[in-house]
């Protein structure tokens, strides 16, 4: 899983496409943002066994329950589907961002899945400096970024069908939808709270590394 960041409006989109001759995409030189039309997010799900991925556009904070979100979106969309008796999940994300391993809102949040799907999470982060090594970065957002090349994104809707559009000739299927929920920033949570979490470290690199198992429901 990771994310990405896009303004909204009439850039240039670096990449060529072809055009009727003596019609061009007139584009902005500058790319400030445009408080109008704001910023799309696009928050991804790569599943490297069946070469599918989702990707739910967000449109307020890049935050730890909006990356959580996605998750969960990816699972009723199309992870329980393909995997019926699934039990665990392991994640693989960077280790910074809305998913950091340092982030306490991303572990509560992974709780709450957790104990929601009744699924095992395993999470492991990508040490500094090798989120290039990250799978969805090569197998889905290299595509989607292909795809779109030299074209405007003038809405976030342009954004969702860019994105669903996505295919390569390896099999590639992409799912995306538009998230319109919004997502409170600096939320904080005590010692004690993060206690409660389910939460097992790794015996190696358990910073990076761990377990979040779901909590018995009374």
């Amino acid at each position: 899983m990771d994310t990405k960041k896009e303004l909204i409006g009439d850039f240039k989109n670096a990449g060529r496409k072809w055009r009727q001759s003596g019609d061009p995409e007139e584009v902005r030189v500058h790319d400030f943002l445009d408080k109008k039309l704001g910023k799309a997010i696009p928050y991804g799900v790569y599943d490297m066994v069946n070469n599918q991925g989702w990707v739910s556009v967000g449109i307020d904070h890049d935050t730890a329950q909006f990356a959580v979100h996605s998750i969960r979106q990816w699972w009723k969309q199309m992870g329980r589907r393909r995997f019926p008796r699934a039990g665990e999940l392991l994640i693989t994300a960077d280790g910074g961002g809305s998913n950091s391993h340092r982030s306490r809102l991303w572990k509560v949040s992974l709780q709450a899945l957790a104990d929601e799907l009744g699924l095992s999470l395993h999470l492991c982060h990508f040490p500094p400096g090798t989120s290039k090594w990250n799978r969805i970065e090569h197998r889905l957002f290299s595509f989607i970024t292909q795809n779109w090349r030299g074209r405007p994104l003038v809405s976030h809707q342009a954004v969702v069908s860019l994105i669903a559009s996505t295919t390569t000739r390896t099999g590639l299927i992409v799912k995306a939808a538009l998230d319109t929920n919004h997502y409170e920033t600096a939320v904080k949570f005590t010692d004690e709270q993060l206690n409660r979490l389910r939460l097992t470290p790794h015996s190696i690199h358990g910073d990076w590394n761990y377990n979040l198992t779901p909590r018995r429901k009374n």
